[in-house]
């Protein structure tokens, strides 16, 4: 079996003008996105201030100059503080992620219950799923924590350089020098990480789809004992996505302890030169220890933020998906409308119609059909004839090619769809029913029908005998795609 390829282009930057309708969905909650920089700017300056409060405490410990108590209640309060806005980012962010993907969802279903029958023939569901799932969690997710760790970076970045430069310059920058070969580092590994990650999202989107295919065809494979066959194939994906993963982890074993090493590098030469300066008198103990908590803080923002951009990244290349699907408009809509014929159809008329699919040669040529109120069509040929596809035309989940379709003398592409298909009576040679029970099924074309219509429309197809056996009657569960019904009690409620 073959799989949708994942059009997973990314871009070698940032796209603003693909992010400005991601944001888009984000603006109603830009409250949250403003506290979570407020929280970001206030962890921040908990960290800076916690190790020089632990410096002055130990100065004056040495020194004998009191106070400690008054710096040690001071440190108490910076903790609380910490630990309640690290709770409170925690919860905005958690909640701005949660409505955003909430809103990205419904935008994303609602356009695919807008698109055509065209769009859905060559894109499986397990696609499709991929979209409204793992793409619209990875941009909802990524927004508000990329916001919050940019502020926290950032303004943590900045207070460590300011403070160890007001400190002292000269040890400051010996803790500075670490940043060239950190920065080289960073993105070397992000530029494959991304590479990497970009081909586990192609195996996802696969994998997603064949697990779909597999429970929905479940009965198939069964019927015609393909459960080994299906195993080795869906092993061959996971196995591809092993070896993603794995791919992902090595560079990660690579790059973190560079990282540490580099980071280590640099509180080793402070603390070298801050021992001599120390020992020298120029330096004081407390000063000495604070130098040595910003130089182990100082690569752990500039990590997060390198790891935030990469998300950002991925993420982009889900918003691509995902707009790609927004932005695609449905090849059948309502064309100029003229006002609707009467309630019931008296004449359709096929002129001259042609018809291809988008994938295969043509399947209907020069057809020419006349069909009165009151009389019985039945359609013979053999099968991939063109029975079904005359069905779907006259429908309008296609349209003609050439020729044209007329409902009593008005080519149907001016008529407006929703009176033309409630207008039509269709039953499928594949039906589908909903999970729910008989009755919400029957009732599905037309909501507000009443359980007398419901019993009623059963009566004059010839399903109420059937429904009238089951213990539960109108209120049986169907199961999932009616799975507990035989094919033909299916066709009779659908």
């Amino acid at each position: 079996m073959t799989y949708q390829e994942d059009d997973d282009v990314q871009s070698a930057g940032l796209n603003a003008a693909l992010w400005r309708p991601m944001l888009a969905c984000a603006r109603p909650y830009w409250r949250s996105f403003v506290g979570l920089g407020l929280a970001g700017m206030a962890v921040a300056l908990c960290d800076v201030l916690l190790p020089r409060v632990t410096g002055v405490v130990i100065d004056s410990a040495v020194s004998g100059a009191g106070r400690i108590g008054l710096y040690g209640a001071f440190y108490a309060g910076l903790i609380l503080l910490l630990a309640f806005m690290v709770w409170l980012f925690i919860v905005m962010a958690g909640v701005t992620a949660t409505a955003v993907a909430y809103d990205l969802r419904r935008l994303a279903f609602a356009r695919l219950q807008q698109l055509s029958f065209s769009f859905y023939d060559h894109r499986p569901v397990g696609w499709l799923m991929a979209r409204l799932t793992t793409d619209c969690d990875r941009i909802s997710s990524v927004l508000p924590w990329t916001l919050l760790d940019a502020v926290w970076g950032c303004f943590l970045l900045a207070g460590i350089t300011a403070m160890m430069l007001w400190m002292n310059w000269k040890l400051a920058l010996i803790i500075l020098s670490i940043v060239p070969p950190l920065s080289i580092a960073t993105a070397i590994y992000q530029r494959r990480l991304i590479h990497t990650q970009r081909l586990a999202r192609k195996t996802n989107s696969k994998i997603t789809a064949s697990f779909n295919e597999g429970i929905a065809g479940v009965r198939t494979t069964k019927a015609f004992v393909r459960e080994e066959e299906n195993l080795r194939e869906f092993q061959t994906l996971t196995s591809e996505m092993f070896d993603y993963s794995l791919r992902n982890s090595l560079q990660a074993a690579v790059y973190l302890p560079i990282v540490m090493s580099l980071g280590a590098a640099g509180v080793g030469l402070a603390l070298w030169r801050g021992g001599l300066l120390a020992f020298a008198g120029n330096l004081a103990l407390g000063d000495l220890f604070v130098f040595m908590q910003y130089a182990g803080l100082f690569h752990i923002p500039i990590q997060e933020m390198a790891q935030r951009f990469t998300g950002l990244q991925a993420a982009q290349a889900s918003a691509e998906r995902l707009q790609s699907l927004l932005d695609t408009e449905p090849e059948i809509r309502d064309g100029l409308v003229i006002d609707d014929p009467q309630e019931r159809i008296r004449e359709i008329v096929f002129d001259h119609v042609s018809f291809e699919y988008k994938q295969g040669g043509p399947v209907l040529t020069d057809v020419n059909i006349r069909i009165g109120r009151g009389e019985s069509v039945a359609l013979v040929g053999e099968t991939g004839s063109g029975k079904s596809t005359i069905v779907r035309l006259l429908c309008r989940f296609y349209e003609p090619t050439q020729g044209r379709i007329l409902i009593d003398g008005v080519d149907y592409r001016n008529l407006r769809l929703h009176w033309l298909q409630s207008s039509l009576g269709m039953v499928l040679q594949e039906p589908h029913l909903f999970s729910g029970t008989i009755r919400e099924n029957i009732r599905y074309g037309r909501l507000d029908a009443t359980d007398d219509e419901v019993e009623s429309v059963a009566r004059q197809v010839g399903a109420a005998a059937f429904i009238d056996s089951l213990p539960a009657r109108y209120h049986t569960e169907v199961g999932e795609s009616g799975n507990r019904l035989s094919t033909g009690q299916k066709q009779l409620i659908t």
